[in-house]
């Protein structure tokens, strides 16, 4: 686990039962739940343009990560497919993660973004910023996609409840560890 209480996916960890740190809700249905998100990492960089610095955006790194402390799962009498079902909502935003990285990196290619700023070191340091709320907005929007998708996930599968439908998935899912 790193130092900010994330779990980044790996080819190599499995979700264990300790990973879920929070309370159990009683007001839900759901055995379980994964708070599951991306963070991200870019390059920005500037040209100057007469007295103006326009920044442009590339390289974007996204990484999914698995936040144990937003976390919880029921102690049930097997919590084994409640794990298997949990980690394939991990899997399945690893698995969404370079389609939503290319759609984030193709709503910047190309482009470039005036910043503010009195002199070149401000607007650079600007354009650092404003880019970082560019992206974070973008992942946004992204996130409301994966949303939908675990929902989907959760209604074919009845919470892992579904063997057939969710032995699908953990097919589809291997793929991933190969």
């Amino acid at each position: 686990m790193s130092q900010n209480n994330t779990i980044a996916w790996s080819k190599d960890y499995f979700l264990k039962s300790s990973d879920f740190k929070a309370d159990s809700n009683p007001a839900t249905f759901e055995d379980s739940h994964s708070t599951i998100k991306y963070s991200y990492i870019w390059i920005v960089n500037s040209e100057g343009f007469g007295n103006e610095i326009k920044f442009f955006i590339k390289n974007i790194v996204l990484t999914t990560e698995f936040y144990p402390m937003l976390s919880w799962i029921r102690q049930t009498q097997d919590p084994t497919l409640l794990l298997n079902h949990e980690q394939g909502h991990f899997d399945l935003a690893e698995l969404l993660k370079s389609k939503i990285t290319r759609h984030i990196e193709d709503a910047f290619f190309g482009k470039k973004f005036s910043t503010r700023g009195q002199n070149s070191e401000q607007q650079k340091q600007y354009a650092r910023e404003s880019s970082g709320l560019m992206i974070a907005n973008e992942i946004e929007k992204w996130e409301k996609y994966l949303f939908d998708e675990r929902q989907e996930y959760d209604s074919q599968t009845n919470y892992g409840q579904i063997h057939e439908k969710q032995q699908k998935f953990d097919d589809m899912f291997k793929k991933l560890r190969m």
